[in-house]
């Protein structure tokens, strides 16, 4: 073999590693560059999801006039506006949270709303930042007032999303234009549940309506229902009650249900709990609950409350 042969299969040869090399080369960095995008996406996802259960929190505690638990969410120097039109003109309102916190404290006699999301757009900084657009719907007793476009900062504090500011326009629906939405009265009656407020879960009922757990004595009247209420606040301190569904029965609405919290209250077991029941509703001519009947599998709630939700 001459030299020019043994020359030109050397160089092919080197050709064919460095081929190789660069090939594997971009298939490592490719690998890293995917696992580094996967790792950025699930960790955005993460926080979207933290950042998401904080803010339906905040809305919560807005609806429930719940001072100490804005408060908890929010940084101590959190600054909120609002713009409206008035007049044909847009005027505008700021302040600190803490005197936003202090109209809430100072309120005569506060009534809950709901201020249901429609949706959460979120853009997310390094994992500490983010902004948030979020369009809502602010209702009392099933009846929407306004639409709102909230615009949102978070950021993090230690490992907690925190608000550090809130902005929104606000629109009023005309009287003419507003109607009772059963959905709307029935998911502003969960929240109330888990308002610590048990004077907000009456409110729901008409004066003489009552409410009957399971087998027991109906509660008549808006005081006796605000003590039903306030037993339950008492022994779960942190209840919260989602709805699950609503149907329709006839002259009757069925409000299904889940209640999940911990038994802190007095002489309480520690456990927690998650029951599920319904209540079957008879509203009066003002769109109140005239007759609540509730159901529950009382077996199984007091099992949880001895043994917890997992023991058997």
């Amino acid at each position: 073999m001459n030299n020019i042969t043994r020359n030109q299969i050397l160089l092919s040869f080197l050709v064919s590693l460095m081929i190789v090399s660069c090939k594997s080369k971009q298939s490592t960095e490719e690998r890293s560059e995917n696992t580094t995008s996967d790792q950025i996406e699930s960790t955005s996802s993460q926080s979207e999801k933290e950042i998401k259960a904080i803010l339906e929190r905040i809305l919560a505690a807005v609806g429930n006039r719940d001072a100490q638990e804005l408060d908890d969410l929010s940084f101590d120097q959190a600054i909120i506006a609002y713009t409206y039109p008035k007049d044909g003109q847009w005027q505008h309102q700021e302040m600190t949270i803490d005197s936003y916190l202090q109209t809430i404290r100072d309120m005569k006699d506060p009534k809950p709303i709901l201020e249901s999301a429609n949706s959460y757009k979120i853009n997310i900084t390094e994992d500490r930042l983010a902004s948030v657009i979020i369009p809502t719907v602010i209702s009392k007793f099933g009846v929407a007032s306004s639409n709102e476009v909230n615009h949102a900062i978070m950021m993090k504090d230690s490992d907690q999303w925190k608000l550090l500011s809130v902005s929104w326009t606000a629109n009023r629906i005309p009287e003419e234009e507003r109607e009772f939405d059963l959905n709307l009265y029935a998911r502003n009656y969960a929240q109330v549940w888990g308002s610590n407020r048990p004077e907000f879960v009456a409110m729901f009922y008409a004066e003489d309506g009552s409410l009957q757990v399971n087998d027991g004595e109906p509660a008549v009247g808006r005081n006796a229902i605000t003590n039903v209420a306030k037993g339950f606040m008492d022994a779960f301190p942190d209840m919260i009650v989602s709805m699950d569904s609503l149907v329709t029965k006839s002259d009757r609405i069925r409000f299904y249900w889940t209640l999940s919290g911990t038994n802190n209250g007095l002489n309480g077991t520690g456990n927690k709990i998650k029951i599920n029941g319904f209540e079957e509703w008879t509203f009066n001519t003002d769109g109140l609950i005239q007759e609540s009947k509730g159901h529950f599998d009382n077996k199984e709630y007091k099992r949880q409350l001895n043994f917890g939700i997992d023991k058997k």
